[in-house]
């Protein structure tokens, strides 16, 4: 069984229209997972975002509303849609490609690895850890938000990631994702690579994380709730061999924080805008 609760929530009244999540940072390993699965859970690692918690840290110091995975990826993937498993059965063609991949809603196969479980987890399965974390979690963004937007008039949700390094010469450090502009308005994403450029950081835009099932399901720009997701690159703030922190945390966590507060402050342009349309 999974810790509870299996996330944490800070800042539970929004004091600004930001909203940040921290989905796939999750260490609280349950108990079955070491039995369950046919390798030692340290080659499972990949699959975290390693230590992406703590690059919210000043944001929760100062008070905005941050939620926390305290529940590893590896037990259910939160930005997976409820829908997105790998199991036998007759509706699979509309997996998405990660799912197909075995990086649906609960994986199953790692690259390097092979398969992760001995047994592949059942529908029993599933619907208990949906309903045990998957749809809190998810609940929990829907009433913060819903909450931001009542005090504010307007909801910016920001997911925050990081991801394996991109083998390329000219790799970004950061990438913004907004659905191709489906889950936030174009200015809104572009006030927050014009943060992230100003900080000193190369970004990309929808390529290659265009961004998942959070923003997807929370982004709803037409009713004033905006999400966009963050994928930071992980030699950014963890040491060589990606598995402890660096000196670069401190840098990354001021990025989020004057992220949090650029695009609250860019959230009331975006109100007035989106009034006058």
């Amino acid at each position: 069984m999974p810790p509870s609760p299996p996330f944490r929530v800070y800042t539970e009244v929004p004091r600004t229209p930001v909203i940040i999540s921290v989905p796939h940072a999750g260490r609280a390993y349950p108990p079955e997972c070491a039995p369950l699965s046919r390798v030692p859970l340290d080659q499972l690692l990949p699959l975290e975002d390693r230590y992406a918690d703590m690059l919210v840290a000043r944001c929760i110091e100062a008070g905005v509303t941050v939620v926390v995975a305290d529940v590893p990826r590896l037990w259910i993937d939160l930005n997976r849609d409820e829908q997105d498993w790998d199991a036998p059965r007759a509706e699979s063609h509309h997996l998405s490609a990660r799912a197909r991949a075995g990086l649906g809603l609960i994986p199953t196969r790692l690259a390097g690895v092979g398969d992760i479980w001995r047994t592949r987890p059942d529908a029993a399965t599933v619907a208990e850890r949906l309903a045990s974390v998957h749809r809190p979690y998810h609940a929990a963004l829907t009433a913060l938000l819903a909450a931001a937007r009542a005090r504010y008039g307007i909801a910016i949700l920001l997911d925050v990631h990081s991801m394996p390094p991109i083998k390329s010469p000219d790799a970004p450090d950061l990438v913004v994702g907004d659905r191709f502009g489906h889950s936030a308005a174009g200015r809104l994403s572009e006030a927050a690579r014009t943060l992230c450029t100003a900080d000193g950081f190369s970004v990309a835009h929808n390529a290659p994380y265009a961004g998942g099932a959070i923003v997807q399901r929370h982004g709803a720009p037409r009713a004033n709730i905006h999400a966009l997701q963050i994928e930071i690159d992980r030699r950014c703030y963890l040491a060589a061999g990606l598995t402890t922190p660096s000196a670069g945390v401190g840098r990354v966590q001021m990025l989020i924080q004057r992220l949090a507060q650029g695009l609250a402050e860019a959230a009331c342009s975006e109100r007035t805008a989106a009034a006058a349309e």
